[in-house]
């Protein structure tokens, strides 16, 4: 039966790098459940643009991080495996950067008016701290496997914390001022480092700055 991972390169890592990478994925994996499901629940009940882009990117986050548990998880081998899931995490990158423009647009157009969101505040303090801390260690396993499909991986934690930092302030100048324009045009600076991440993930390129 066909393996539904993507296989791992010819390419052998040491052991303890390998299982280090599987851990910090599957901590992931266990983090990003959490936090897809909270937020879109939270954007459902409060109506809110920035909590729908950002349950958005958890989602993904979480399609990404299997992608490269399976990458690496797998024992069989293959010459393209790398950059298959190289391709498969910058797709990624590219669906999470339409989820942002899609929130900030509906926002900007007035057809969404965002309810306050206790739950919401509190998940994206968390991810604002648990986000970044993922990114820098996916950031230096990158740097010591060369895996693009993990810089891309990366890539993702730290654009979910950044998301993360600029709705919780969008929600709080919207409950505190009303001002509900500084929460997508914020959002909408991002979609550049988005799609340029992206876009080197699927060239292939990999990672070699630890952060």
């Amino acid at each position: 039966m066909h393996n539904a991972c993507v296989s791992a390169p010819p390419k052998t890592f040491p052991l303890e790098t390998t299982r280090r990478i599987i851990r910090i994925q599957t901590l992931t994996l266990v983090w990003m459940s959490v936090e897809a499901v909270v937020s879109l629940g939270a954007a459902w009940m409060a109506r809110s643009p920035a909590l729908l882009g950002f349950g958005g990117d958890s989602t993904v986050e979480l399609l990404s991080a299997g992608v490269v548990l399976c990458r690496f998880y797998s024992p069989s081998r293959g010459g393209h495996a790398e950059q298959r899931a190289a391709r498969i995490a910058g797709g990624l990158l590219f669906l999470l950067a339409a989820f942002v423009a899609l929130a900030s647009v509906l926002m900007l157009l007035g057809h969404v008016e965002a309810r306050a969101s206790p739950i919401g505040i509190v998940l994206l303090i968390l991810a604002a701290v648990v986000m970044p801390w993922l990114a820098r260690q996916k950031r230096r396993l990158s740097a010591l496997t060369g895996s693009p499909a993990l810089r891309a991986d990366a890539a993702e934690s730290a654009v979910c914390g950044y998301l993360a930092l600029i709705a919780l302030v969008g929600l709080a100048v919207n409950a505190i001022w009303g001002v509900r324009w500084a929460d997508p045009v914020a959002a909408l600076t991002l979609l550049p480092l988005i799609l340029r991440e992206g876009w080197e993930a699927i060239k292939g390129k990999p990672c070699c700055d630890v952060v």
